[in-house]
């Protein structure tokens, strides 16, 4: 990971400890810091619904900033553990969207090419 590139991009959209923490091997960027980087870039995503069951969901994500456009996917199994799935909310379809949506911001900005992933991609990226 490029230390000095995760700085700048840290710095450019204002992030503070509450939007990110170290797990491990990953730095970790948190909803609202998340959602403070959509909002600064002005990136417009939509979805569709890839298939949605009561315990699984998959959704496409159309992302748009400026002249930059990609697609990504954010996938929900609810499971009675972790084993079985990978979330134990009964939302599947909401998190299947923050996951397609958290993808889609580090995208475009950036983030993920220096190994950085979102809270909402999985419950093992959870802040303890």
């Amino acid at each position: 990971m490029n230390i000095e590139k995760l700085t700048a991009l840290w710095k450019k959209y204002g992030l503070s400890k509450e939007d990110g923490f170290k797990h491990q091997h990953y730095t970790i960027i948190t909803r609202s810091g998340i959602d403070k980087i959509q909002a600064i870039e002005k990136i417009f995503i939509d979805y569709d619904v890839i298939k949605c069951e009561p315990n699984f969901a998959v959704v496409k994500a159309n992302a748009k900033k400026g002249d930059a456009n990609i697609q990504t996917f954010g996938s929900a199994i609810k499971g009675a553990s972790f084993k079985d799935g990978n979330t134990n909310s009964w939302y599947v379809m909401e998190m299947a969207e923050k996951r397609a949506m958290s993808r889609a911001v580090l995208k475009l900005t950036g983030f993920y090419e220096l190994g950085v992933f979102g809270e909402d991609e999985s419950e093992d990226f959870k802040r303890k």
